[in-house]
């Protein structure tokens, strides 16, 4: 025989039998749910030491990733600056270039000048000769020739310096050539290590990701959890008897059949075989539903 929680809510005082085995199950059901309710707990409690465990592994994370980011910036400032060092470096180059370019042109000229006055020299030589009888010539002649071989002193020289220049130009482009080289291995370099970096850069966002995921599972988890145990504390308050002893109920609260009007003992409390809550074990736990005695109507 089961309790009769109608008849003990009218009639506190009064004794009811109830079969030891209803009791033994009554309690059975309470120390189960009373148990899974401690474990979902335990349970819980684990999922969020976890929880911040991995927001912290994700803070710490995020430190690295702004340290990367950082050193990337840093490595890039210093790429364009080498790169503006090469860009002058070139420039340089094609300077010096044109000023060989434009001294050679200057020292052709001077040749061709240097092969006129041996020219002229020569035709002087010939009418020297044929003018031997004529002193005034040849003196003419032989001031002509000084001056001549002046100008190619002049000229020779001339040639000297520019070739001088031309030495010291072409020692300062192949230095240029050298710092050029530099300047593309440390670039290679460079580009070698922005390209570590970012490799570096995508795998800690791709970790980031995955803890994102991680976080995102513990917290539907929780919630679950969290659920659950609010099921399973619902599912006690109904296990357990009113208090009857601390206040009773009043008047209006009590159940009246909704089709005659009856109340109190005209009405029993049975199990709803159609609608089953839960599970203790393999114990269905039913829902409640009132029977009228009167008329019969369940509701």
């Amino acid at each position: 025989m089961s309790i009769d929680w109608q008849k003990a809510e009218e009639k506190p005082d009064k004794p009811q039998k109830v079969e030891g085995r209803f009791l033994l199950d009554l309690r059975a059901k309470v120390n189960d749910l009373e148990r899974q309710l401690s474990e979902t707990k335990n349970e819980l409690t684990e999922t969020k030491q976890d929880l911040s465990a991995t927001a912290t592994n994700l803070g710490t994370l995020t430190d690295q990733l702004n340290d990367t980011k950082t050193t990337l910036d840093a490595t890039k400032s210093q790429l364009n600056e080498t790169a503006s060092a090469l860009e002058t470096a070139k420039t340089e180059v094609d300077t010096k270039t044109q000023t060989i370019e434009s001294l050679n042109t200057e020292m052709t000229a001077l040749k061709t000048e240097l092969e006129a006055a041996n020219t002229k020299i020569s035709e002087k030589d010939a009418e020297l000769e044929k003018k031997s009888s004529l002193s005034a010539d040849l003196d003419a002649a032989n001031a002509k020739c000084s001056e001549l071989e002046e100008q190619l002193k002049q000229v020779e020289s001339a040639g000297s310096d520019n070739q001088v220049k031309i030495d010291s130009m072409m020692s300062e482009i192949e230095e240029l050539n050298t710092k050029i080289s530099a300047a593309q291995n440390e670039n290679t370099n460079l580009t070698s290590q922005l390209s570590e970096l970012n490799a570096l850069l995508m795998e800690k966002d791709t970790k980031i990701q995955e803890l994102s995921g991680q976080v995102g599972e513990k917290e539907t988890l929780i919630e679950a959890q969290t659920h659950h145990i609010e099921e399973i504390e619902t599912e006690l308050g109904e296990l357990k008897p009113p208090d009857i002893g601390a206040g009773g109920f009043a008047s209006d609260e009590r159940i009246t059949c909704p089709m005659c009007g009856a109340v109190g003992g005209d009405l029993k409390v049975v199990e709803d075989k159609g609608k089953v809550l839960s599970y203790v074990g393999h114990i269905p736990m039913y829902a409640k539903k009132n029977v009228c005695k009167k008329c019969g109507y369940e509701f």
